[in-house]
């Protein structure tokens, strides 16, 4: 097998885990996380394509900090969302957040 294959299966692992841990969460902090192992597995399988590829190797790492700035972009408005979302409910907890209060 060749190591273009192995890493795309290890991207895929990671998204696979990513989407699992974002299904399976509860809680806001631990549905980020997910998503940023997800946003991790597709910079992985740019690198990993554009290192092991004809393609030029600068094409890869600025996709890859394409990936790592829009992952910190998420994480800082998805964690300021998480701040105000228990400032006003008291928990982080998706479930309750999604019951409308009467």
């Amino acid at each position: 097998m060749s190591p273009l294959v192995l890493f795309h299966l290890a991207a895929l692992v990671l998204l696979a885990l990513g989407l699992y841990g974002l299904t399976s969460r509860r809680t806001l902090v631990g549905m980020l996380i997910s998503v940023e192992l997800m946003l991790n597995g597709a910079g992985l399988a740019l690198v990993a394509s554009a290192r092991l590829t004809p393609a030029s190797d600068e094409l890869g790492q600025l996709g890859a900090l394409l990936v790592m700035g829009l992952a910190a972009a998420e994480a800082t408005l998805v964690l300021a969302m998480v701040l105000v979302a228990v400032k006003r409910t008291g928990t982080a907890d998706s479930d309750r957040l999604a019951e409308l209060k009467g």
